[in-house]
């Protein structure tokens, strides 16, 4: 590959995606390294005065800050909206530095937002709680019917936000049905597909015009770093999103960005691999437990609309106990091998109980409408053995009388 053949998207858009995943959006130095180069610097000097300024008034392409444009971020830039199949892309510090820019810098006082009513514990305070200070009206709903979000646009209604598969009752939303009612209506559709990533599902195929990440989770996928990214038409990102993040700085550093751009290499591998994993897992949890919702199995609700949108199942599943916390939690105190942890899109399987640490800051009668109850348990399945994952389940599970 040449040194910029990485960046001309009339070459990398022809490209399949295992291997958009390798080599998209990548810039070469002089010195023809074959990892990508980490650029840490904060700012960028000039030949002379005149390019300076030429540069701040967009009339020479080039780096002025790295608030702003930073080579290494760029790269892993170009390569996730080549992954989405987006015109363009932005990342940030976190997944909800992402969540947060995507609907501040769309939204302004006396808007309306609907959301989907099974999301991430802090995406639910955006909806809320911050929204609402800035005297945006939001609506929930059930997203898993299309005649919700019918029924709850205003004349103001401006944007449409959820999740599917959601976090963490693996609610799916018929992406094709909801986005569709959204553009008749001139409303911008923002998906978090941040549970399948790019390689699982492309929203934006099914009518979303705007997805959102924790970068964090799958595409890291390995525990290292946080990072977040937001995909869109080029003005989108340009003339809404940037603006926003310009002004106030949620910026994704350098090697966060290169450790993504490492991950990226990896994805569909490790994403399917733990797809499989998952369903192994799942299938045995099936015949222990009182409830499973895993939107691989023929018994989730949704399953067919699911395998019609994913291409796999991906690694996270919920299932429920039927002691509450403290069943919950003796389960999870008699693991051996599977980790207690709030994380997700690890390689490593990881364990949590929603109601008492993601979702905790949720009120508790909007936890339990939304179905987070004391008695769900969240799982995400790695890349060990899953023989060795279903036995540290079975001995656990044992222990706690199931």
């Amino acid at each position: 590959m040449k040194r910029r053949t990485g960046q001309d998207q009339s070459i990398t858009r022809q490209w399949r995606p295992a291997t958009q995943a390798v080599r998209g959006g990548t810039a070469r130095s002089e010195f023809g390294e074959t990892s990508e180069a980490i650029f840490l610097t904060s700012g960028y000097s000039y030949d002379c005065a005149g390019d300076a300024a030429a540069r701040f008034a967009g009339e020479q392409v080039g780096m002025t800050y790295s608030r702003l444009q930073n080579p290494t971020v760029e790269m892993l830039e170009g390569r996730i909206a080549l992954l989405e199949g987006a015109e363009a892309c932005r990342t940030m510090t976190t997944g909800m530095a992402a969540m947060t820019a995507v609907l501040l810098c769309q939204l302004q006082q006396g808007d309306h937002l609907v959301g989907g009513r099974a999301a991430f514990g802090s995406c639910r305070w955006l909806t809320d709680t911050l929204l609402p200070k800035f005297g945006i009206e939001t609506t929930v709903v059930d997203a898993r019917d299309p005649q919700q979000w019918i029924d709850a646009v205003r004349p103001n209604t401006k944007v449409f936000f959820f999740e599917t598969p959601a976090n963490p009752t693996m609610d799916v939303v018929d992406l094709k049905a909801v986005c569709g009612i959204a553009r008749e209506r001139g409303i911008t559709t923002v998906v978090d597909n941040a549970f399948a990533t790019p390689a699982l599902q492309r929203p934006m195929e099914w009518g979303a015009d705007v997805t959102a990440y924790s970068a964090t989770k799958m595409m890291d996928g390995q525990g290292r770093v946080l990072a977040g990214a937001v995909c869109g038409t080029s003005q989108f990102i340009n003339d809404v999103l940037l603006p926003f993040t310009r002004n106030t700085g949620p910026t994704l550093s350098a090697f966060n960005a290169w450790v993504v751009l490492k991950g990226l290499e990896t994805l569909d591998l490790r994403i399917r691999r733990q797809s499989e994993n998952s369903m192994k897992v799942g299938a045995f949890l099936e015949a222990r437990v009182p409830r499973i919702l895993h939107p691989g199995l023929a018994s989730h609700p949704q399953h067919n609309l699911a395998m019609t949108q994913m291409d796999a199942c991906g690694p996270i599943f919920a299932f429920e106990v039927d002691g509450g916390r403290k069943q919950a939690h003796g389960l999870l105190d008699a693991l051996a091998l599977v980790d207690i942890s709030n994380n997700i899109g690890d390689s490593r399987s990881l364990m949590t109980h929603p109601a008492s640490t993601t979702h905790y800051g949720v009120a508790e009668e909007k936890r339990i409408e939304m179905g987070v109850t004391e008695n769900l348990l969240r799982l995400n399945v790695g890349l060990e053995d899953p023989q060795d994952v279903i036995e540290d389940l079975d001995q656990a599970l044992t222990k706690v009388g199931l």
